[in-house]
């Protein structure tokens, strides 16, 4: 098994860069770190609540919007070397980064493999980090990078996939849409349904459910698209508000996600969720979200 540690960053084309960089620093609220070439890398981790700062969590590419991927790191470095070929007797073609890859994501290396949907996953090694403080482009209150939605042509495959090969654990099932934790928090991934590849939505956490409304004001303001909430998940407890970016990126912002301790593990029982508006909130928030409307 492989065993993951928690998710890195994540990389999302684009076909305008320019737009993407404003939307992510001046809406979102990220922090631009830098702009290389194609490339815009932004950060959202406040250290002093998080404990530490990733040297980037999200990474903006001029290129195709459909082309995505998800980096993660191992609970234990040292397992970096069997990765590769627990992956390959498994029947996954695995990509060694090349120097110049492995400097765009600053990591001292990092194994690429396209999971059953298709979707690009990296497994990284020690990826960087930094302990400057995090100044973000809007007081959206954002303390870190939490999860992702991945698109699933096959939830029930998948979730094997992730359960079997992988060390994710099943929190929860909303439908057939597995809620996926590596650590102690409720989900670090989520497989909704769908016909496509890729990231389905982006997850920033907030301190406080004042974050929450004053974004869904501010967003209303800028003409942003609202697509589900203000509203509370009944799976993982989270406060959450989705809208829309650049290129048709889902993105959230929630706060106060549930975590399920190690003393928890032995007696934690996932529960099944409607895959309808209830099972996703609470409060009665209905989505505008492809991937939350369909099982």
């Amino acid at each position: 098994m492989i065993n993951l540690h928690d998710i890195c960053y994540a990389r999302i084309g684009t076909r305008n860069l320019e737009n993407a960089i404003q939307f992510a620093r001046d809406i979102v609220g990220l922090e631009l770190v830098r702009q290389e070439g194609k490339s815009a890398y932004f950060r959202s981790d406040q250290v002093a609540i998080r404990g530490d700062g990733r040297d980037h969590t999200l990474v903006y590419t001029e290129g195709a919007p459909d082309d995505h991927a998800a980096g993660f790191d191992l609970l234990d470095p040292a397992d970096f070397d069997k990765v590769g070929a627990e992956l390959e007797n498994n029947g996954f073609a695995v990509h060694l980064g090349t120097p110049d890859e492995c400097e765009q994501r600053r990591v001292k290396s990092f194994l690429a493999f396209k999971d059953p949907t298709g979707n690009r996953i990296e497994v990284v090694l020690r990826f960087m980090n930094t302990g400057r403080r995090y100044f973000p482009g809007r007081d959206a209150g954002i303390t870190h990078f939490s999860h992702i939605g991945l698109c699933s042509t096959d939830p029930v495959r998948d979730g094997e996939f992730w359960t079997h090969l992988l060390n994710a654990r099943v929190s929860d099932w909303i439908g057939a849409a597995p809620l996926l934790r590596i650590n102690t928090v409720h989900h670090t991934l989520a497989l909704f349904p769908t016909d496509r590849t890729g990231i389905q939505h982006i997850n920033h956490q907030v301190e406080d459910i004042d974050d929450i409304m004053r974004s869904w004001y501010f967003l209303k303001d800028k003409g942003v698209k609202i697509l589900f909430g203000p509203g509370r998940h009944p799976t993982s407890g989270a406060v959450m508000l989705y809208f829309q970016g650049p290129d048709g990126m889902v993105f959230e912002y929630s706060t106060g996600v549930k975590h399920i301790l190690p003393e928890q593990e032995a007696s934690y029982r996932p529960r099944q969720f409607p895959f309808a508006p209830e099972g996703f909130c609470m409060w009665g928030s209905k989505p505008d979200i492809a991937e939350f409307s369909n099982d």
